[in-house]
């Protein structure tokens, strides 16, 4: 195949009738990963990105040796202290998995390695641990291993005190498990092996066989997952159903691993609900009667129904209640007000009650590990876009503090003081006024050349909060600005923020990211021939639908694993995640929801116009956005488009949602991602 000759997709036409609508989906036979036909057209793609991309492979190598020369490879975590140990991960030089380890009362006692994911990865090109639950007497744990990067955990349980490996393996689990009190019974979810959805509760004892497990509960709407965990006081394990709109709690004393799970509070269409336990009670966070933004309530152990539930904090039309950390003698809020982090600390007895004070317009501040109960010391995060991540212990009496750890940038060339963080404002097209967080280097100047690459997520009420990153000055160093515009979809400005670009006002998303694109072209700080954007997942549905909306006002576009083909994969409940995800998206089984999804789903968007550079990244294991989508959409793409700016369609044939699981391998996949912006530009020689 000719270097400068694309792969052309065949077209089967497949007519695909809703409401009466006809779709003819030409590509719809590549949906079978398992064909020949499918994996050599993949490949040949693959083939097409090496041979456009080659002249920049030794930038790519550049780029990841610098990258990577920014990590302190052999780094640990800060320890954190459970149940009488403390625990920590670390790296090795040169090594991809963490190993974990663990002392027992002091930091100065033996270290006990207890798992080393460099060994458990040999022989597999994928490898990921899933959660670790060590039993009560601190002697077993049970871990989830995944090998393929489609979620589905193998379930093992190990000796830590001879490490042993015992030989009962359960598969297609969630990874990990919950101990009850007895140090033999496990609590584990499996997952519906078609959909994967999390759907199943099961009661493993051990030493015996995983075909004697008994399941405790089957979550039977298949709008709703399941999971379920021990409460930070210990007295009691919690089964939890949720929706995007509905949650349900099923609780059980951790003495009783036989006994009957009771319900919380029945689910109802629309409340959502988290429980929290202390002392006689639990502290239930809520947006029960209308609390929009969430109001803290409280309820004895005996009665729990939400017609118990008593004000404890009201709900504030201005202020986003995120989460509550208890402790014995306080209680922390995480609160988001004005799109900015805040973290309360109040004592039970009322007799104190303050913030911890931030400055800066543009940081990221965070309640870490914390699962001791009895402390007075709060751990918390902080980064900015400027300022390297810091792990903080702060004592909640005596208000001192220390920071443990400060993310170390290796080199010369990093020093905070030569950039610049702001946050700037744009206006919507209905007037809603957007946060846009800005970083570049201080000797950008900045006019209608600078490069500026602009990313968003902007669903699911997922905040992307200004955050720092080493990798991202491989392109602040080279002149580009980097923007995080935080739009409607995502919780930034609260709980409306996200109800408001959702459903049938989806289209605010989209919009809202233009508008901010329009708006940083106007303030001078880049142009359309130097404006960049970039979304992963469901912000990659959000780079498909600017660059049909909008195809001449970007220069280039990354979409990593793009949910692109909504219609199609909302209308088909076998794929993982459909169900789920009605109250997201809507259901298009409703012709209401069926025509405005149909109205921005980039597939079916598709027209004879020019489209902006583009490279499109998936993997064929993805269990979240199938491969099936960012192929079809990019056959699509190249049938249509009336111009020849560059395609590109780079598959991971080895890899699901999340790409490669190493921590050095991953940096691969951002050189490549870099190399194509800064190809655009110009910027390798």
């Amino acid at each position: 195949m000719a270097k400068n000759i694309p792969p052309i997709a065949k077209k089967i036409a497949k007519e695909l009738v809703t409401h009466g609508d006809v779709r003819v989906d030409n590509y719809y036979w590549l949906n079978d990963r398992e064909d020949d036909e499918v994996l050599s057209y993949l490949n040949k793609e693959n083939a097409y990105y090496g041979a456009l991309t080659a002249h920049t492979k030794t930038f790519q190598a550049e780029l990841f040796k610098e990258m990577k020369a920014r990590i302190k490879e052999d780094d640990s975590s800060v320890p954190y202290k459970s149940n009488g140990y403390w625990y920590k991960t670390r790296y090795e030089i040169g090594m991809e998995y963490p190993v974990y380890s663990r002392c027992k009362e002091t930091l100065v006692a033996f270290e006990e390695t207890i798992f080393d994911g460099n060994e458990m990865a040999k022989g597999h090109d994928y490898f990921k641990l899933g959660g670790i639950a060590v039993s009560p007497d601190n002697e077993i744990a049970a871990y989830g291993v995944d090998t393929v990067s489609r979620r589905q955990y193998t379930l093992r349980i190990k000796n830590l005190k001879s490490g042993y490996v015992y030989e009962e393996e359960i598969e297609n689990t969630t990874g990990g498990g919950v101990w009850a009190n007895d140090n033999k019974t496990l609590f584990y979810t499996k997952k519906d092996p078609v959909t994967l959805r999390s759907d199943k509760i099961y009661r493993h004892v051990l030493g015996t066989s995983s075909a004697e497990d008994v399941l405790v509960f089957a979550e039977k709407d298949d709008t709703f997952s399941t999971f379920v965990y021990r409460t930070k006081s210990k007295k009691y394990l919690v089964i939890g159903s949720f929706s995007t709109l509905t949650s349900e709690f099923q609780i059980l004393s951790t003495d009783d691993p036989t006994g009957k799970f009771k319900i919380f509070s029945p689910r109802q269409r629309g409340l959502e609900y988290t429980i929290f336990h202390y002392e006689n009670g639990f502290y239930v966070l809520t947006n029960k009667d209308g609390a929009t933004n969430f109001k803290l309530m409280k309820v004895g152990e005996e009665e729990t129904g939400s017609d118990y539930w008593q004000e404890f904090i009201p709900h504030r039309d201005s202020v986003l209640l995120e989460d509550i950390d208890i402790f014995k003698e306080y209680y922390v809020l995480s609160e988001r007000e004005n799109g900015l982090n805040s973290i309360k600390i109040v004592k039970w007895d009322s007799t104190l009650s303050y913030f911890l004070p931030f400055k800066s317009e543009t940081y990221t501040a965070y309640v870490d590990t914390n699962p001791d109960f009895d402390t007075e010391v709060l751990r918390y995060g902080y980064n900015s876009l400027i300022t390297p991540s810091s792990v903080i212990d702060f004592n909640m009496r005596t208000k001192g503090q220390e920071i443990l750890k400060e993310q170390e940038v290796l080199g010369d060339q990093f020093k905070k003081e030569n950039y610049t963080e702001e946050r700037l404002w744009a206006t919507a097209r209905d007037g809603a006024k957007i946060p846009i967080s800005l970083v570049y280097h201080k000797s950008t100047v900045l006019n209608a050349d600078t490069p500026l690459l602009q990313y968003a997520y902007g669903s699911y009420g997922a905040t992307i909060d200004p955050y720092f990153s080493t990798v991202r000055l491989s392109l602040l160093d080279r002149g580009f600005v980097y923007a995080i515009a935080h739009i409607r979809g995502g919780e930034y400005l609260g709980r409306p923020w996200y109800e408001d670009g959702k459903l049938l006002n989806k289209k605010n998303t989209f919009t809202d990211f233009i508008d901010c694109s329009k708006f940083l072209i106007a303030q001078k700080l880049t142009s359309c021939k130097h404006l960049y954007a970039s979304g992963g997942s469901a912000g990659g549905l959000l780079m498909g639908a600017i660059v049909n909306m909008e195809p001449l006002l970007y220069n280039g576009i990354i979409a990593a694993v793009p949910f692109v083909d909504v219609v199609t994969t909302m209308l088909d409940d076998s794929i993982p995640l459909t169900t789920g995800e009605y109250d997201e998206w809507g259901n298009p089984n409703e012709v209401l929801y069926y025509k405005y999804m149909k109205s921005y789903s980039p597939y079916d968007n598709v027209v004879a116009q020019p489209y902006p550079n583009m490279l499109v990244t998936t993997g064929l294991h993805d269990s979240q956005v199938q491969y099936f989508e960012p192929a079809k959409w990019v056959s699509k793409l190249r049938d249509m488009k009336t111009n020849d700016t560059l395609l590109l369609l780079d598959i991971n044939m080895e890899a699901g949602h999340g790409g490669a699981s190493g921590r050095f391998e991953a940096l691969r996949e951002v050189a490549k991602e870099f190399a194509f912006l800064l190809d655009l530009e110009g910027k390798i020689l």
